[in-house]
């Protein structure tokens, strides 16, 4: 949670697993419990995690630091080292089974108990040294032991710590329970028994909504296998996944989770990418493939040289900005703690106040104001309003790692939900980042396997992105081959080349211009098959289409690339290519839309017909094309003038100028990329913009339950607090209610969010 101490760690970090560390207040008093021991240097408290990061001058003040988290009144369940696997989560504890839960449920028996003997009219003393006590009390002061076994050491320890916290609030409720029945010879005896009982049942059941939030992290943690099996001198040997380096060959076989970050070097197999990237499709990987911790290898053998340490690894990384995310405060969590910082002891004084005032100026009966201060001062307790947030943020965090969407922290989450407009990048975000064949249109008689066998028989020596993407396609057409000889490259132009003896050219149209063809009647094909669907009506208009007129600027009207392939003699045909939109992107502007966002805009480099082209087919608002990275930056800032709030989507490492200006900055593909997880405010771990959508609606959703909580919880406090002078509010109420029924009702709003998912990519 926070640091204390600047000096650097000279020595050993102590690592204590503390389940019963569970709200924002038990961190702090542990911080305090920690701040003025000898040799303590540093403490990082998370009570999301359940543990305390120590950092030690020396080995001699481990067992100090462990004794004053225990003083503080938390019991300490783990020691590690700050290395050991594992560590980075309390262990896995089952609340309703736990020591506190047999306690409280004997305490709520013993209430019972109590109960049943006034109604049986068992009221006789049990000695006459206690004139006070029967049954019915004995029975309730049981219940008292049970239930304030946990409560009241906490107390203690927020006393020791000057902690203003519900432990303290209810330990001091409970005693002066307890004392008003013994000054005052009224039995409040009930009242202490069952506000130790249902603030234990309050506490458990925080304890669990806590456990739920750990859980979603321990999945994570769990992800990485404990041990590998790695090629050293010749032999196949297990080792602890920490003890691998860089360069050591790691054996995954089928089943396995793949325990490294690393490249495949052997083997082929489909790979479960869905704990890192979210993928709900297995990745075929191959030789030469990256491949990243936590993911499963599904049928094949692989064997993959490690290119990242345990501790720096895409899982780790993950895991560390989960873990810095849950103590990243939101703006709404930062008002809650500041209201809550004056509504507590301004309750407290007001409990004082009405316990006193009225008794000693209206003389009005002691025991009714003191019961009626005490209620006041149950209700005093912030706790359900204190979670209300950052149970919230860590559902929606905790949710969003597991569907492949890092968010680095709760204000991150906060200003994505209240984005107005959503600027992309184009190449790479919008569409695929690679340029593939898109038409073929084959003139004078030709197949559209000649036309792309001697198109590819130009470009096969090329190095230029387009020649290389004509290659590609030839496998999946099943083109002859040709022989090929005399290549050359004709700079900014095209390509020529002898094919089967013959001068063939490929290139823009204006080398065929520079060749003396009259393009203006070069007619295409009437294959309507082969031609543009736009082009189609022009066709039926005018019987045939001519190249220039028709034909080209239709295919560049869609923002394709036209290359014309052909002789000195003739033009045998056309090929367009196109950096294509993701197949995903259009379903993804339309839902930013349903979901509020005013704004769709494309920020990118490219020119401003391809540019345009993409936009018309996604649905996007504004273009703004031929861009530098500064000139983002200044469109950014212009869309920041117009909104509330923007968010810019791009690649991390080229639009880094452009996310850092932005509200939020979400990286695309940022699996294993340093630069990306370390830029962006929020991370698409794989390559899928469908998930831009799901975060745009888990955000939104997260910020409508967190309004919720607040207000529900600061209205029925309110309401309660209202009613406590008047009597309508028995203590037993102000506990169920106030604290017990709203930490239920704001943990059960907040699970919700768990319910939002990401849909898989589109088939």
């Amino acid at each position: 949670m926070t640091t204390h101490a600047a000096a650097e760690a000279d020595g050993p970090t102590l690592r204590l697993s503390v389940p019963a560390m569970d709200c924002r207040s038990c961190t702090e008093k542990v911080q305090r419990a920690l701040a003025g021991e000898p040799g303590v240097q540093a403490v990082h408290a998370d009570a999301t995690s359940g543990t305390v990061a120590i950092d030690l001058s020396g080995e001699h003040a481990r067992e100090p630091a462990i004794a004053a988290v225990e003083a503080a009144g938390y019991t300490v369940e783990g020691v590690h080292d700050e290395t050991t696997a594992g560590a980075s989560v309390a262990a896995e504890t089952d609340t309703w089974r736990s020591p506190r839960a047999v306690r409280t449920a004997s305490s709520g028996v013993l209430v019972a108990l109590g109960g049943v003997a006034i109604l049986a009219g068992l009221r006789a003393p049990l000695s006459s040294t206690l004139p006070g006590i029967g049954w019915p009390q004995a029975a309730f002061l049981a219940a008292v032991a049970m239930a304030g076994y946990d409560i009241l050491p906490a107390g203690v320890g927020s006393l020791r710590s000057r902690s203003l916290d519900m432990d303290l609030l209810m330990s001091v409720a409970i005693a002066g329970a307890l004392a008003s029945s013994l000054a005052f010879g009224e039995s409040f005896y009930f009242e202490a028994a069952l506000l130790a009982f249902l603030f234990s049942v309050a506490e458990l059941l925080e304890r669990h909504a806590v456990e739920r939030a750990r859980g979603s992290l321990r999945e994570l943690v769990d992800l990485s296998p404990d041990e590998a099996r790695v090629r050293r001198e010749g032999e196949t040997v297990r080792v602890p996944v920490e003890a691998i380096e860089p360069g050591e060959i790691v054996v995954v076989e089928p089943g396995d989770k793949i325990p490294v970050d690393g490249e495949v070097r052997e083997g082929e197999s489909a790979v479960d990418q869905a704990p890192i990237t979210g993928e709900s499709i297995p990745v075929d990987k191959i030789p030469g493939d990256e491949v990243y911790a936590g993911t499963i290898n599904q049928e094949g053998y692989l064997e993959v040289e490690a290119t990242a340490s345990a501790e720096d690894n895409t899982l780790a990384r993950v895991i560390a900005l989960v873990e810095q995310a849950h103590a990243d405060r939101t703006e709404r969590e930062q008002f809650v703690d500041r209201f809550a910082a004056l509504y507590t002891p301004t309750v407290v004084v007001l409990a004082i106040l009405l316990a006193l005032v009225p008794p000693l100026v209206a003389g009005a009966s002691w025991p009714t104001f003191i019961l009626y201060g005490l209620t006041l001062l149950v209700l005093a307790c912030p706790c359900a309003l204190v979670i209300s947030t950052p149970v919230s943020v860590v559902s929606g965090i905790t949710s969003a790692a597991r569907n492949g969407v890092l968010v680095k922290g709760g204000r991150s989450l906060e200003a994505m939900g209240e984005t107005d407009a959503v600027a992309f990048d184009k190449t790479g975000t919008l569409t695929r980042g690679t340029v593939t064949v898109t038409d073929v249109i084959p003139l004078g008689g030709r197949s559209r396997e000649e036309v792309l066998a001697c198109a590819a028989g130009l470009e096969q020596r090329s190095e230029h992105p387009i020649g290389e993407a004509i290659v590609d396609r030839i496998p999946a057409e099943h083109a002859p081959e040709v022989d090929v000889s005399g290549f050359e490259s004709l700079a900014g132009k095209g390509v020529k080349a002898a094919l089967d003896g013959t001068l063939h050219y490929a290139g823009k149209p204006g080398l065929f211009d520079e060749l003396g063809f009259d393009l203006d009647h070069v007619h295409a094909t009437s294959d309507h098959d082969a031609v543009p669907a736009k082009t189609l009506d022009l066709c039926e208009q005018h019987g045939c289409l001519d190249l220039l007129e028709d034909v080209i600027p239709e295919l560049q009207a869609e923002g394709k690339t036209v290359v014309l392939v052909g002789t000195e003699e003739e033009v045998e045909g056309v090929i367009a290519l196109a950096d294509e939109p993701r197949r995903e992107a259009e379903a993804t502007v339309e839902r930013l839309h349903a979901l509020g966002v005013e704004t769709v805009a494309m920020l990118t480099g490219d020119n401003e017909r391809t540019a345009q082209a993409v936009a018309d087919e996604l649905g996007i608002d504004e273009v703004h094309a031929g861009l530098l990275p500064e000139d983002k930056v200044d469109h950014l800032a212009d869309l920041q003038g117009r909104h509330d709030g923007v968010a810019m989507v791009g690649d991390g490492i080229n639009d880094a100028p452009a996310l850092a200006q932005a509200t939020v900055g979400v990286a695309m593909g940022a699996a294993g990329t340093d630069t990306a997880l370390e830029t962006a405010d929020i991370a698409l771990l794989g390559d899928d913009l469908g998930k831009l959508a799901y975060l745009a609606e888990l955000s939104r959703d997260a910020n409508g339950v967190i309004r919720q909580n607040i207000a529900s919880s600061i209205a029925v406090k309110a309401l309660l607090a209202l009613a406590v002078p008047f009597g309508y509010v028995p203590i037993w109420l102000a506990v169920l209610a106030g604290d017990a029924g709203m930490t239920v009702g704001v943990t059960g709003n907040a699970a919700r969010l768990a319910r939002v998912r990401a849909d898989g990519p589109p088939a």
